[in-house]
């Protein structure tokens, strides 16, 4: 089926002899592939008397080898279908992978956000990317590294014709109060010794309509006008991680705190900081130097952190 789709990725008319003739297969037996391609993935397929088959848009797949060029030195993994990449990446681990190695999918069928919300992962579109470090040290390593990865995806998608991509904490890069890129870490391994973090991030970069969002949503496409390339995003987010998980590293979180503060949409806003079901309302001061939001609750400043925290704009913001 991608041996075909590969074929049509183009976005030429193809004819249905043509097809079957590259493939081996017969015109009915092409036919059948088109339909599980539609059906599975989700792709639409023009069909024209006397012209053949076409992609309504055409597709630039993701390259091991093109990608492999640009990032640091990480080992990567292509997959064309993955529940997700965060699962397929603790996976490896499990089965005794080295670290630091990369993992892409064209699709994820059961992508996940924080939460355990639904990641939205149609095929060939956006960006599905899962980087997988040791961490040595014990889990002071960590402080604030969410926040840091915040900052590189942020920096990709302003070098990508989106000037006004900006951070929301704890992990959501938007544009306005539109999401843009999400990220999810998951930790596994003796947090007092030696473990390994998965930085899984999920870029909207071509995608122009999703009726399953539920969320207000952007993408890189349509806040610049341009088609993305996503082998090219690949590189530069990678280039960018490596610089800024060097700092993290080297330096601490301390050092990059006022870098962060000074990129948060949210800064000085009312906001109410949601915990189950339990909402407090405050106005948000910035981040600790672990990363912890900052909020002044009834006039005195409170710190709050944790996976489980949502923040939400208040109306009177």
């Amino acid at each position: 089926m991608l041996t075909l789709l590969n074929l049509l990725k183009d976005g030429r008319f193809h004819s249905g002899q043509d097809l079957g003739a590259a493939l081996g297969i017969s015109r009915s037996a092409v036919w059948k592939q088109l339909q599980h391609l539609e059906a599975e993935l989700g792709l639409s397929i023009h069909k024209v008397r006397g012209r053949g088959y076409q992609l309504a848009a055409p597709l630039t797949l993701l390259d091991s080898v093109e990608i492999s060029a640009t990032v640091p030195k990480w080992p990567v993994t292509v997959l064309d279908s993955v529940d997700s990449t965060n699962a397929e990446a603790l996976r490896a681990i499990g089965q005794g992978a080295s670290a630091p190695f990369l993992v892409l999918a064209e699709r994820q069928v059961s992508g996940r956000g924080r939460r355990g919300r639904k990641w939205v992962s149609p095929f060939a579109e956006n960006l599905y990317y899962s980087l997988v470090l040791r961490i040595d040290g014990g889990m002071r390593q960590l402080e604030g590294l969410s926040l840091v990865v915040g900052l590189a995806v942020m920096q990709a998608l302003r070098n990508f014709g989106v000037p006004s991509a900006g951070l929301k904490w704890p992990n959501d890069i938007l544009v306005a109060n539109k999401k843009v890129a999400g990220i999810l870490l998951e930790l596994v391994g003796d947090p007092a010794d030696v473990c390994h973090v998965v930085l899984g991030i999920g870029i909207n970069a071509n995608m122009q309509k999703a009726d399953e969002v539920d969320q207000q949503w952007t993408s890189i496409r349509l806040e610049s006008g341009n088609s993305v390339d996503r082998n090219a995003l690949v590189g530069e987010l990678s280039v960018q991680l490596n610089s800024y998980i060097e700092r993290h590293q080297m330096k601490g979180f301390s050092t990059l705190r006022a870098e962060w503060e000074a990129n948060h949409l949210w800064q000085d806003r009312s906001v109410s900081l949601i915990a189950g079901s339990n909402h407090i309302d405050g106005v948000v001061v910035g981040i600790d130097s672990q990363g912890a939001l900052r909020l002044k609750v009834d006039g005195v400043e409170k710190v709050f952190s944790g996976g489980e925290l949502s923040l939400r704009l208040r109306d009177d913001s």
